[in-house]
């Protein structure tokens, strides 16, 4: 049997976009070659973010996206029923804090900019930063609060996605690698070879994150996607004394970062559970997961610059993963001009838990043929800042 849309991967970004053309009323097939969120969702935090965007298409998406959040979390409840578990949608907001005085004016402009765009940054003096996090070290010399961040559980949100796409009729097929492309006597895309044979789809979206490179490779058509490693921390459980995302401002300029060298930056939130998470790393060393002690001890000494009492805190594991690391720092999304039939939802870095949603709006708008909410040209795989890197591929 053939399908309208096969979807590679099983992360966030494929099962939303999974459920998405599934309620367009075509036959879907997500292949993953793994277990469903066991990739670069599985070892993400959650975070739903604008505070980590500047002006520009990235943050436009992640707008869109914020507002998309709300419903879907209500529909997926109702969907589902009680029994499935909840998703743990937090809209905690987030902090940005500045340690130095040097840092303090930068900050500010950044949230200037931001609010120039629409966003919900607010510069507060530092006691008003204190008495949203109480627990947060004196010697902080600014501070934003952006009331529009939130927290989502990756894996359950990912299993919650596909379940839903399940109900529109969507198959999920877990331990089928993806091995090349079936193509027409014209040259076009018409499906897949797996390692459990051939399935034939009239569209075919690469959503495989940091693999995607690889996968593409194999189909034809290659993406400069490659693999950016990030490490976390884990405390044991421990009472709530950290009440939103708590950053310091070097993790934007981490973000935008084309530095292949090691990066960290401060980056710490609690889960719903207790746990406290503690990052934030950035190096471009393959699909190396080895343990780093060094990058762990720098993600450990920033971390204790905004909240000392973690000192006294047990870690209770650390774990690695890979972001989908783009050149020109936007995601790829939309139809391959290269390839007719092949589509990309692919390319987020750290960002696709919170772009997910919005990311299959815009396939769905573009395989469905009607107008997206946003312009989607900038995501385009034929976008004037991704040419000379599809060219240097090529070469």
């Amino acid at each position: 049997m053939g399908y309208d849309v096969a979807v590679i991967g099983a992360g966030i970004v494929g099962a939303a976009c999974a459920r998405a053309l599934a309620a367009e009323g075509l036959r879907v097939v997500v292949l993953e070659r793994d277990a469903a969120a066991s990739g670069t969702t599985g070892r993400g935090e959650g975070n739903l973010l604008v505070s980590d965007k500047g002006p520009g298409p990235e943050l436009v998406l992640a707008q869109r996206a914020a507002a998309l959040w709300p419903g879907t979390v209500a529909a997926l409840a109702d969907e589902l029923g009680p029994d499935f578990p909840a998703v743990e949608y937090e809209p905690k907001g987030g902090l940005v804090v500045a340690t130095t005085e040097q840092g303090a004016e930068p900050l500010a402009a950044f949230a200037q900019t931001q609010r120039a765009a629409g966003v919900d940054a607010r510069v507060i003096g530092v006691d008003d930063a204190l008495a949203l996090e109480p627990h947060l070290a004196r010697g902080i010399t600014a501070a934003v609060h952006y009331p529009e961040d939130a927290q989502v559980q990756p894996v359950v949100a990912t299993e919650a996605l596909l379940a839903s796409a399940r109900r529109h009729g969507a198959e999920v097929r877990t331990g089928v690698e993806v091995t090349g492309a079936l193509r027409d006597a014209q040259g076009r895309l018409r499906g897949v070879a797996t390692t459990a044979g051939e399935i034939a789809a009239d569209r075919v979206v690469l959503a495989a994150g940091p693999w995607t490179g690889e996968i593409s490779s194999r189909l034809g058509a290659h993406l400069p996607v490659r693999p950016r490693r990030g490490m976390v921390l884990v405390t044991t459980r421990m009472p709530h004394r950290v009440f939103r995302k708590v950053y310091d401002g070097d993790y934007f300029g981490a973000t935008q970062s084309s530095d292949a060298a090691l990066q960290t930056s401060s980056v710490v939130e609690s889960t719903a559970a207790g746990t406290v998470l503690v990052g934030s790393s950035r190096e471009q060393v393959g699909f190396d997961d080895r343990m780093r002690v060094e990058v762990l001890r720098q993600v450990a000494a920033k971390a204790l610059r905004l909240f000392p009492f973690l000192s006294g805190a047990s870690v209770m594991r650390a774990y690695g993963g890979f972001r989908p690391y783009m050149p020109d720092h936007l995601p790829v999304i939309g139809a391959d001009h290269r390839l007719d039939g092949l589509w990309h939802a692919t390319g987020h870095e750290g960002a696709g838990i919170g772009l997910s949603l919005a990311t299959a709006e815009l396939i769905a708008a573009g395989i469905a043929g009607r107008a997206a909410p946003i312009d989607p040209s900038p995501f385009s795989p034929q976008r004037a800042s991704l040419a000379p890197h599809l060219a240097e591929e090529a070469a």
